[in-house]
């Protein structure tokens, strides 16, 4: 594998601003989705919380599912700035989140859910969108090991 373009990102974090930033790295990036960065990675749709503990089933409940209920990490105005960037990009002809991440699908970006925080937030795989890869931290460092990027976002 050429190394000199391989990056690899940790998604650690669930903000709309943060999470942008992940999925505009270009080509031939490995994303390990962790912990809050999970959520972009969830249905939409409501999934049964068979098996789940109660602390897991209120993670299940507060976390935003997919990347139309992400706030901002900053300035995000009691909830209306993530609305008020939507409407800046929209206005300013930019892609969506949500584009921005159906086009890093397209374009192969590989999401990798972290197995450990999928178990310890309780989260099942008929929870998370198709197409993903299931791993743990040993695998994200020999991507890691490959790439000439390695970032923590």
């Amino acid at each position: 594998m050429d190394t000199t373009t391989k990056k690899t990102i940790i998604l650690f974090s669930g903000d709309f601003d943060k999470v942008m930033a992940a999925l505009i790295m270009g080509d031939d990036v490995t994303i390990f989705c962790t912990f809050w960065g999970l959520n972009i990675l969830r249905k939409p749709e409501k999934v049964a919380a068979d098996g789940k503990s109660t602390l897991q089933s209120m993670f299940g409940r507060m976390m935003p599912k997919g990347t139309k209920r992400l706030g901002l990490s900053k300035m995000n105005f009691a909830g209306a700035g993530a609305p008020l960037m939507r409407k800046v990009m929209k206005d300013n002809h930019a892609m969506s989140l949500e584009e921005l991440f159906e086009s890093a699908r397209e374009q192969g970006v590989k999401f990798v859910a972290c197995t450990l925080s999928m178990d310890i937030l309780g989260f099942k795989e008929d929870e998370l969108i198709d197409g993903l890869e299931f791993a743990g931290v040993a695998a994200y460092l020999g991507e890691a090991d490959e790439a000439n990027v390695n970032l923590f976002i």
